[in-house]
């Protein structure tokens, strides 16, 4: 594990809801990053009640910007609670919702859920657009950038993990494990997620490997002393 990629276990937490943190907040931390807005601009959050999602709604927030966020009617208030400051129901309908609230778009999409093309309908002229799915394009017709989203190019970005570690601790992110299993229950693991649990499928070998969306990875987190 290269040291860039390691900070300590944020205090007052255990190694499975700090394992949460990692992959979904550097996604969320990215997105916003190439959204790169000001103070005070408006973004969309699709997916707002999921685990890259949620981090997106409470670093956006921290960031000064206004957040609109969809929500199934189940996830309402947790997104709230998260700190959107406004709810629209979820479906294909969100991007036009939006549009009601902010006739001329927003400044910015985050999309978790992989519909970025649709999505864009709730975006102004010459916004941009993070997502977890497809490659990154433009849409020319109004020049609005999509980028997507790759962790992995976040892998060894140590300021950014310290950053999410310190937002922990002061209270501002929220770690979130729907529920702690056994290895030998992974397969349930991943049905639980594709039932639509909210938070981080956690599996614990005694080891520490968690299970996310499918695919395998350690945790970036040292235990603190």
């Amino acid at each position: 594990m290269p040291a860039k990629s390691v900070v300590r276990v944020p205090h007052g937490t255990g190694d499975i809801e700090a394992a949460t943190l990692p992959m979904n907040g550097l996604t969320a931390r990215m997105a916003l990053d190439f959204l790169e807005l000001p103070t005070g601009s408006t973004i969309a959050v699709i997916g707002a009640a999921g685990a890259v999602g949620g981090y997106t709604v409470q670093l956006a927030k921290a960031d000064g910007l206004r957040v609109i966020a969809d929500a199934a009617p189940k996830d309402e208030q947790l997104v709230k609670d998260l700190g959107a400051d406004l709810v629209l129901s979820r479906g294909d309908a969100f991007p036009d919702l939006v549009r009601k609230e902010i006739p001329d778009g927003v400044d910015g999409l985050v999309d978790t859920a992989g519909v970025a093309v649709d999505g864009t309908r709730a975006v102004r002229e010459g916004g941009r657009v993070a997502t977890s799915a497809g490659a990154s394009q433009e849409t020319a017709e109004r020049g609005i950038s999509i980028h997507q989203t790759f962790v992995p190019e976040y892998a060894h970005d140590h300021a950014n993990l310290e950053r999410l570690h310190r937002l922990v601790e002061e209270g501002r992110v929220t770690l979130r494990v729907a529920r702690t299993l056994p290895a030998e229950q992974a397969r349930d693991a991943h049905r639980l997620g594709e039932a639509g649990h909210r938070g981080e499928r956690e599996q614990d070998d005694g080891g520490g490997t968690p299970v996310d969306g499918g695919t395998f990875r350690r945790h970036r987190y040292l235990r603190q002393r």
